[in-house]
């Protein structure tokens, strides 16, 4: 997962390019421009395979693999297929759920340790890692690139709405996702409807339509780089004025760091703001989930 960030960084920059629809130089575009009618964020990630900054100079992520608790399951989407994702149980029974959103590489191994992690750390939730990419898993630019160009947000939709449906009518769900995934994990909210019970994004990209923001169930909790150039205060700020705008809860974290400062394999890491930020998600995550302890 080395440099992934550095290659989500580029992804917004490009999201900004395909949402302003005109052409100045890329050092005017920022992605505080809104889409236009029709455009979408899906179609925007494909332009990236073009990318140089994405196709170039990226190291692939190192071996890994996970070994823990946890297993692959398959369920039906609302498209008539089927999909696939990495469930935890929680070991009693629990109507509680939070799905993690992978990354450009596809649901690997290192995105498997990530959910036992929040599964060992909320006790009584479901943790359940989405596939996006159906079963592909990228170990080369070249392949994350095919792979993205791949993804329609149709299929994507269809999936998230699949797993809610695998989930349960009862179902209280939360999300969680960085840069890529902290867009969907918004996306995710807004989904889930009357399910969702909380909404964690990390340095992604805000939704931009108040009407769309209105829907939400839930709060959001949104976690930023002040130092971030794509995701920049700007951004952000735009984000809680939509907020507001919809009448709609969000608490900003942001910390004087870069984009992405929440991963160790980054050079831009922090460890001391990635663990103040894992702390305030957790306790998040926690109140929503109306956990004990």
């Amino acid at each position: 997962m080395k440099k992934l960030w550095t290659l989500c960084a580029a992804l917004l920059s490009v999201v900004s390019v395909a949402s302003a629809q005109v052409s100045p130089s890329p050092a005017k575009l920022t992605c505080c421009s809104r889409p236009s009618a029709g455009a979408n964020a899906t179609e925007a990630f494909a332009m990236l395979a073009t990318n140089e900054d994405f196709s170039g100079g990226h190291d692939a992520p190192l071996p890994y693999a996970y070994e823990g608790q946890g297993e692959m399951i398959e369920f039906k989407t609302t498209d008539g297929q089927t999909a696939k994702a990495f469930e935890i149980k929680s070991n009693v029974r629990s109507d509680k759920y939070l799905f993690v959103i992978h990354e450009w590489w596809g649901l690997n191994d290192y995105i498997k340790k990530e959910a036992a992690t929040y599964a060992n750390e909320l006790k009584g939730v479901n943790v359940i890692a989405l596939d996006l990419y159906d079963g592909q898993v990228a170990t080369t630019a070249d392949e994350a690139g095919k792979l993205m160009q791949a993804v329609k947000t149709e299929r994507a939709e269809a999936i998230i709405k699949g797993a809610l449906l695998y989930a349960g009518p009862n179902a209280k769900v939360s999300s969680i996702g960085w840069c890529f995934g902290g867009g969907w994990s918004l996306q995710t909210a807004l989904l889930a409807g009357p399910k969702a019970v909380g909404c964690v994004m990390y340095y992604g990209m805000p939704e931009k339509d108040v009407a769309k923001l209105k829907t939400l169930n839930t709060d959001v909790l949104g976690i930023f780089a002040s130092q971030d150039k794509w995701i920049n205060p700007e951004v952000v700020a735009q984000f809680q004025k939509d907020m507001a705008a919809a009448k709609k809860k969000v608490t900003i974290k942001s910390y004087d760091a870069d984009h992405a400062f929440a991963n160790p394999s980054n050079p831009k890491y922090s460890q001391k703001y990635s663990a103040d930020a894992h702390a305030a998600a957790l306790e998040y995550l926690r109140k929503n989930f109306k956990l004990k302890g």
